[in-house]
């Protein structure tokens, strides 16, 4: 996996504009909510319980994979108010401690349960 960020495109913020992968098995995590394992929202009105709990969620969804945040190459952020964004960057850089994957943001009206405030879907590709 190559991770590269031309000096032709802007600097990054915590993502990768191109990361390259040859060979390995594609994983999709479809997008992973503020919900524990009973299915109740967890940080109700606290953006950054929520985002740790969405991370842990993919942790938990790439582990039943057998693969890790290490090897997510794109995610896809949904928000519904990206003036929580300072806030997202602090949790998303605890949990990708090395490159960074590819990633959007996209800021929508509403998610699933109207307690939720993030979701994130992830592609990862694993040996």
């Amino acid at each position: 996996m190559k991770h590269i960020n031309p000096d032709t495109l802007p600097r990054t913020n915590g993502y990768s504009h191109v990361v390259e992968v040859t060979g390995g098995r594609t994983i999709y995590i479809s997008g992973q909510i503020a919900f524990d394992r009973a299915g109740k929202v967890v940080g109700e009105g606290d953006f950054a319980a929520q985002v740790r709990q969405v991370f842990e969620n993919l942790k938990a969804a790439l582990t039943a994979a057998n693969a890790g945040l290490d090897d997510v190459v794109k995610i896809t952020i949904f928000m519904t108010d990206l003036g929580h964004l300072p806030t997202l960057r602090e949790v998303r850089d605890r949990y990708f401690t090395t490159a960074a994957p590819a990633s959007s943001l996209v800021q929508v009206s509403g998610l699933v349960h109207p307690a939720l405030m993030v979701e994130i879907e992830a592609i990862a590709v694993a040996v």
